[in-house]
């Protein structure tokens, strides 16, 4: 009986993996690069916040422990400041290590942002020590069109 009791509460915690994701993506991170599926030129706000040339060298900090964070965009030409965040790593498959990110902006207190409903699920395709990546698949004219977004781990 306490063998099934032991067994039900392990397989109810959180995943290994995604507790050692936590860990990895515990800092600041600088969001280098966007990119895109296709060739051309595209007007996308990214995050329904700002373009993609305004995130390009924004500053990242995660904090696990209440799954929290915020972005700082410093560039003039942008609207600049801190926006804040709460985040989820969510276990897709751990065979191959795939995850589901969700990220929803709220107000510097955590709350929810003035339109609750936003959210956005990303896919955390790549995670280590010094790089992340995270892909956006959209709809464009009918037919998927992914974002991909690289930071690198900016050491404390």
């Amino acid at each position: 009986m306490i063998l099934v009791l032991a067994a039900m509460v392990g397989g109810c915690g959180t995943p290994k993996t995604v507790i050692e994701s936590k860990k990895v993506i515990k800092g600041n991170w600088m969001l280098d690069e966007i990119t895109y599926s296709e060739q051309g030129t595209f007007n996308i706000t990214m995050l329904r916040d700002t373009s993609k040339e305004c995130f390009e060298g924004s500053a990242w900090r995660f904090i696990p422990n209440n799954n929290s964070g915020y972005y700082s965009i410093s560039d003039d030409n942008c609207p600049t400041g801190d926006r804040n965040f709460i985040f989820a790593i969510q276990e897709i498959d751990p065979d191959t290590g795939l995850y589901d990110f969700l990220l929803k902006p709220t107000t510097k207190l955590g709350k929810a942002d003035k339109d609750s409903s936003v959210g956005f699920r990303l896919r955390l395709a790549r995670l280590n020590n010094s790089s992340m990546q995270w892909e956006q698949t959209v709809q464009l004219e009918g037919e998927p069109f992914t974002i991909y977004m690289n930071f690198s781990k900016i050491n404390e």
